[in-house]
């Protein structure tokens, strides 16, 4: 191996809690996951070995971090490996723990700042609102920053009723068909038709240790139907979405659709329960849920050396997977885990509609 991928292998991560370094925390760190999601709010568990003695000196030993200055509730914390920052957030849960025979611990719980909208529930409407102005809204809301990208007219009616604004972004992200994720102060909504291709790249046998990728036409449709009424014109309204919804994000391969058409023959679906009023919200809908079920086509899992910049919402080039399964993924969870047996890796979720050609 690599002599300077050892050295990142065998790095501990270095913490940041109030703005001030911690170089005590990152010398008594026993485990360690991040995780983040293309659904939003980034999560960090940390557990810190509590017995010994206080960096600061003094005589005897005792607990370390149960003076609650280092480590107490709302205390921003972040995670950085070099120069590069892994998480970033306020601490929310303290753990104390006690085994037989062994030292004690503390395992410190922290999200990133979509906690304050995890945490704000209402019930309200919006009318004549588009999804990129409601972002915004809610962005402005929490003090956040909005970077949108994000199509579709202004909806006739929005409702809130007793939903978190976190889960009221989800939702209309999810209908829209975008990657929702906190970077800094900045909430950023994008469409998954055009993740961000930072050009990383791993490499089977170098630094992508292991993968498992199926792609399986189960969730398949090669049709989608989506049906509703525009109570302005007192008629039905009705679209279907093709497998030319996913053409622009299957240029490289075979897509799941066309798959499905080729091996099986038609099998169409509907999507009835979202009610668009008019053919253009419909036609939104059926080709934002053509392409997640399409996307489902090839899902893959894998680990590599430490990377932090593999990021949710982005894309990574997958490479000596084979003429079917190399190429690029759009990348939907990310991982980093620390333990004293295998150090600190990188776990990931991707998927993508195509599949290659032999």
């Amino acid at each position: 191996m690599d002599a300077n991928i050892q050295a990142i292998n065998s790095a501990r991560p270095t913490f940041v809690v109030a703005e001030q370094d911690t170089p005590a925390l990152s010398a008594s760190l026993l485990r360690l996951v991040v995780s983040e999601h293309v659904e939003g709010l980034a999560a960090c568990e940390a557990e810190f070995g509590n017995w010994g003695q206080p960096a600061g000196g003094g005589s005897g030993i005792g607990y370390l971090w149960f003076d609650r200055r280092t480590l107490d509730f709302g205390a921003e914390i972040e995670v950085r490996l070099g120069d590069a920052t892994l998480f970033k957030g306020r601490i929310t849960a303290l753990e104390a723990q006690f085994p037989a025979l062994a030292p004690g611990s503390v395992v410190v719980r922290a999200e990133d700042r979509l906690q304050d909208l995890r945490m704000t529930r209402r019930t309200r409407h919006f009318e004549q609102l588009s999804d990129a102005d409601l972002v915004r809204r809610i962005a402005q809301d929490h003090g956040l920053q909005a970077e949108v990208d994000l199509p579709g007219a202004a909806q006739s009616l929005i409702v809130q009723a007793n939903e978190s604004d976190l889960a009221l972004l989800r939702r209309r992200a999810l209908a829209a068909d975008a990657d929702l994720r906190l970077s800094g102060t900045t909430l950023a909504v994008r469409r998954r038709g055009s993740r961000i291709n930072d050009r990383l790249s791993l490499t089977h046998g170098a630094r992508l240790h292991h993968l498992h990728v199926a792609a399986d036409l189960a969730h398949q449709r090669t049709a989608i139907t989506c049906s509703g009424w525009d109570v302005a014109n007192k008629q039905q309204v009705s679209v279907q979405a093709t497998a030319s919804a996913v053409a622009s994000e299957a240029s490289a391969g075979d897509s799941g659709p066309a798959v499905l058409q080729r091996a099986l023959g038609e099998r169409k679906d509907s999507f009835a329960h979202a009610h668009p009023g008019d053919d253009g919200s419909a036609r939104e809908l059926a080709e934002a849920q053509m392409r997640l079920l399409a996307r489902r086509f090839l899902r893959g899992r894998g680990e590599c050396d430490p990377e932090p910049g593999l990021l949710p919402g982005h894309q990574v080039e997958l490479l000596g997977l084979g003429p079917l399964f190399s190429g690029a993924y759009g990348v939907t969870e990310v991982t980093h885990r620390f333990d004293a047996a295998l150090g600190l890796r990188t776990s990931f979720a991707v998927e993508r509609a195509w599949i290659g050609r032999p």
